[in-house]
């Protein structure tokens, strides 16, 4: 059976990318290894943070003003309810990555952040405990995603316009001849004009051949049960970022019974494949979120109510990698979204479905290409 791009891995890129591409009116099939919904890789679970004064680099800001349309370009196409907006505040010291990196990203494309000085921080937000040396930064083109709606509204709309997704089908293969792609699953050998990779933690063994410099890292995002939940609610509280020695945390208010989200942004040991991943939350994963509760966000310490685990497929630099296989022109890939890629998933779709059908792409991805391994 033939078909003008077949798409393989099915989170949340590759649900976008197939999506993107249906849109164009061509014949997608999606693969995915594992059932639909599934809480092996990166594209699961409740939240997920989206943020547009990006501190990991300047050029991700257009990526986020897109994406914010993009999202709810979707929730009209599917009548699903997405993206809920809650202010962000990121605190750290002035001159720290997070805060310096989000003053610079407003700085460069004119956002309208806040700054705030630690007492204003105490006197607006009295939840936190920070030392003098902690200052905030404020923005409001911020919220959350709810995650495996948003993945499942990708989906549907891929479906919508006649894409043909397929779950529990491993790749075992694929090969490039002349202008044919051939892609061998555990039951047959499917062809195509084009091919879109997207297979997060598992994309170095699908192309073993590029020699990715790809680790993995676990994670461990975890729901508290504060003292006074009234005092988390999203009409009180909100998205925060904490650049401390520590380390990087964030946390979202409470919206349901679970109580506050709380996580450590890495930190954790960097694995080289998927295989190596432990899927139970222990008290050692737990020690230093509680940790980082106990001293600066005191009222949200409570009992853990549940954790989870992602994974996070880290590149060196943190940056993505979105392009074209080097050696393989109807091929594109993604890959390597180090933990901040979700909320950009139907920017990169669109990204993806650029590549693959040789259009001119609106958006610079130079910051993305794989030849900066090199």
């Amino acid at each position: 059976m033939s078909f003008d791009v077949i798409v393989v891995g099915l989170g949340g890129m590759g649900s976008a990318a197939a999506s993107a591409l249906a849109r164009r009116g061509l014949r997608v099939l999606g693969l995915e290894q594992f059932a639909a919904g599934h809480d092996r890789g990166s594209s699961h679970g409740q939240t997920r943070i989206i943020r547009t004064a990006y501190y990991e680099h300047p050029d991700y800001v257009p990526l986020c003003q897109a994406a914010f349309g993009e999202w709810h370009a979707l929730e009209q196409r599917t009548g699903r309810h997405l993206l809920t907006a809650c202010p962000c505040l990121s605190l750290g010291r002035l001159d720290g990555e997070l805060v310096s990196g989000v003053l610079a990203a407003a700085g460069r494309h004119g956002l309208a952040v806040e700054s705030l000085s630690c007492d204003e921080v105490r006197r607006r937000y009295s939840q936190f405990r920070f030392g003098d040396d902690t200052v905030g930064v404020l923005e409001h083109a911020s919220g959350f995603l709810s995650v495996d709606d948003c993945v499942q509204a990708l989906q549907a709309d891929a479906r919508a316009h006649r894409a043909a997704l397929r779950f529990g089908e491993p790749v075992l293969e694929w090969t490039v001849a002349g202008d044919t792609v051939a892609v061998r699953t555990e039951w047959e050998t499917l062809t195509a004009q084009r091919l879109v990779i997207t297979a997060g933690p598992w994309a170095k063994g699908v192309l073993a051949g590029l020699n990715l410099p790809l680790t993995v890292m676990r994670q461990t995002p975890m729901w508290f049960a504060p003292k006074d939940p009234a005092a988390f609610r999203r009409d009180r509280f909100l998205i925060f970022i904490a650049d401390v020695p520590e380390g990087a945390f964030y946390g979202l208010p409470m919206i349901d019974a679970s109580g506050v989200k709380v996580a450590r942004h890495y930190g954790a040991p960097e694995l080289t494949g998927p295989e190596e991943l432990a899927r139970d939350v222990t008290d050692a994963d737990e020690r230093p979120v509680r940790d980082f509760l106990e001293n600066h966000l005191p009222g949200a310490a409570g009992p853990r109510t549940r954790g989870g685990v992602c994974l996070y497929t880290l590149t060196p630099d943190r940056h993505f990698i979105i392009d074209r296989h080097p050696r393989h022109e109807r091929v594109a890939i993604a890959a390597g979204f180090s933990g901040h890629g979700f909320k950009f998933a139907p920017v990169v779709g669109e990204l993806l479905a650029d590549i693959a059908t040789d259009r001119q792409r609106a958006i610079t991805t130079r910051l993305f290409r794989m030849d900066r391994f090199a």
